[in-house]
């Protein structure tokens, strides 16, 4: 919330981020416990930092981002896009968010995860979402518009390769990223170990509470410029 305010006006054409879910555990009890426990499975030898913010019930968590998504509408240009990642947990409450914050709900992009785990008796989770709106309105041209799928399939990164616990794939934000323009200026608010940066392409802004992920951030985006 503090960086907000420092940030240039009339310039963020597009925000591609994945905050936390606070998703992981049933009762407020188990959100309060560390983001490794709550995402990272047991066999996996490489413990990824923990990050902050994960422990919201749904109420506190509708509240916080309806703020972070009110201070984003501030700042962006008339007609950005604004992509924000979920699970089936706290979708319904994300819709609601991105409409509190002021932004247009325009759908649901869909995430498929491909090889997700099957369960008996369930059907498969293989899917994760990405709510995502407009400041007002957009341009909505036949002639001469670029289309983008609302589905799109990749693996998560392989666990030897993971900088983060919920890391996304670099793919699946070169698509999101993909509707705004060549030349825009990307804003992600919870950039994590970076991806969205790797991804971009494009003038990129990143915010991080953690110093351990801003340096992992840092180090990844210096590999692909």
């Amino acid at each position: 919330m503090d960086v907000f305010p420092l940030l240039p006006r009339g310039e963020i054409e597009a925000i591609v981020t994945d905050p936390p879910y606070s998703s992981g555990g049933a009762f407020r009890g188990d959100r309060m416990g560390s983001t490794r426990a709550k995402y990272q499975s047991s066999f996996v030898k490489k413990a990824h930092p923990a990050f902050t913010g994960d422990n919201r019930d749904q109420r506190g968590w509708l509240h916080w981002c309806s703020l972070w998504l009110a201070r984003c509408l501030e700042i962006a240009t008339p007609g950005s896009v604004l992509c924000m990642f979920s699970d089936w947990r706290p979708m319904p409450t994300a819709t609601d968010a991105l409409q509190c914050g002021g932004w247009v709900w325009r759908g649901v992009v869909v995430w498929d995860k491909v090889n997700a785990r099957p369960q008996p008796g369930r059907f498969t989770a293989q899917a994760e979402y990405v709510v995502w709106g407009t400041n007002g309105a957009r341009d909505f041209d036949y002639a001469s518009g670029n289309y983008h799928s609302g589905l799109v399939r990749a693996l998560p990164p392989q666990n030897a390769k993971r900088e983060h616990a919920c890391q996304k794939p670099a793919e699946v934000m070169e698509h999101l990223i993909g509707i705004a323009p060549q030349g825009a200026t990307v804003l992600d608010p919870f950039a994590g170990s970076g991806t969205t940066g790797v991804a971009c392409g494009r003038r990129f802004i990143g915010i991080e509470r953690s110093q351990q992920y801003c340096e992992i951030a840092k180090r990844r985006i210096k590999e692909v410029l």
